[in-house]
């Protein structure tokens, strides 16, 4: 292709068979260049290289051989294009000075200068096709990862739901599943109890009837989301204390260190631990009586819950209250060990790490 640089002008040379032949082999293979860029470039090259030596006349061939070459590179395949480049300069430049008796600098430097233009040419629209890919590739990723995010967003916040309506409905249902058991048993000898009892049970399903609507009101979307009561905290504890003490559990409730204010996740999940906790005392082991302690230390919380029930075998309890618990402290970097007591009863004990601030 670069003896074109190297022609006489003016010359009138003849197309002989082998010429057109060789045209054709230059040609004909471009339409799978893209298919096979280094076999194409080969032969396209090699046809081209040939065709000069032979004396036939300029034309479009050359296009052929640059072409093929531009491929090639632009393709990926570097050195073998830059290999074929080399290859046939030298060849064509070796001709041109055996043919001349003696070599011609002039036309050695075109067709080099030739040579880049094309090989260049086939590097830049390489780099520009990596380019794009590897953009488009950090495109792909950078969706595949939100998709991951959001699904991993929505398979933590149905574990969240399921724990929140799962505190909401275990305790209150429980209390008043026993204050309905108690009122039908006082209602005719003892109607005030039996009347304390059904006011119990109001309450117990007003309050769920609240915190079902605060749960479920997470479901709304950003535009619709609707005001919330607040989750409650450990404000709201000697509610709890009061109403399972209206089953006829002997509850006692403790503080140790001076109430301070809460981080909002630490304040939920202790109220949440204690509402889960004498859930199960009174639900699962039968107490009579249960012991509620709550220690403030300088960076963290300290919740224990004892009772005297039957407990569970093997400190199995059904349900998922426990696993929610446990859930909960290892989302604020605390721990919850539940298990029966040595001396007879269930014990839970948890610690939660706390600074105070809202965003714990």
């Amino acid at each position: 292709m670069y003896a074109t640089l190297a022609a006489t002008p003016g010359e009138n040379r003849p197309l002989l068979p082998w010429g057109l032949a060789l045209i054709v082999l230059a040609v004909v293979p471009l339409a799978l260049r893209n298919a096979h860029p280094v076999p194409v470039a080969a032969v396209s090259a090699s046809a081209t290289t040939v065709y000069y030596p032979l004396d036939h006349p300029d034309g479009a061939v050359i296009v052929a051989g640059a072409i093929a070459l531009y491929t090639a590179v632009a393709r990926g395949y570097r050195w073998q294009g830059w290999l074929l480049g080399l290859t046939q300069f030298l060849i064509v430049h070796i001709w041109e000075a055996v043919a001349a008796g003696a070599p011609r600098l002039e036309y050695a430097a075109g067709m080099f200068a030739w040579m880049l233009v094309v090989l260049v040419a086939g590097e830049v629209a390489r780099k520009r096709v990596e380019y794009n890919a590897e953009q488009r590739a950090r495109r792909e990723e950078a969706e595949h990862a939100r998709e991951e995010e959001l699904r991993r967003r929505g398979a933590d916040e149905r574990v969240r739901l399921a724990r929140e309506v799962h505190d909401v409905i275990a305790h209150n249902i429980s209390l008043i599943n026993v204050q309905a058991g108690t009122a039908l048993y006082l209602m005719d000898s003892e109607p005030e109890r039996a009347r304390e009892a059904l006011s119990t049970i109001k309450t117990a399903s007003k309050e769920t009837l609240q915190e079902l609507r605060s749960t479920l009101g997470t479901l709304r979307s950003a535009d619709e989301r609707a005001p919330r009561s607040p989750t409650p905290g450990v404000d709201r504890i000697p509610e709890l204390v009061e109403r399972t003490r209206a089953t006829g559990a002997d509850v006692e409730l403790r503080s140790e260190g001076g109430p301070r204010r809460l981080g909002a996740h630490t304040d939920a999940a202790t109220y949440r631990i204690v509402q889960e906790s004498l859930t199960n005392a009174v639900r699962h082991s039968g107490a009579t009586a249960v012991d509620v302690r709550i220690r403030y230390e300088e960076a963290a919380l300290t919740i224990e819950i004892e009772d005297n029930g039957q407990g569970a075998p093997d400190g199995v309890v059904p349900g998922n209250g426990i696993a929610g618990m446990r859930e909960r402290a290892a989302a604020l970097g605390g721990e919850l060990h539940a298990a029966p007591a040595k001396e007879g009863g269930f014990r839970v004990r948890a610690r939660l790490p706390d600074n105070g601030s809202e965003d714990t």
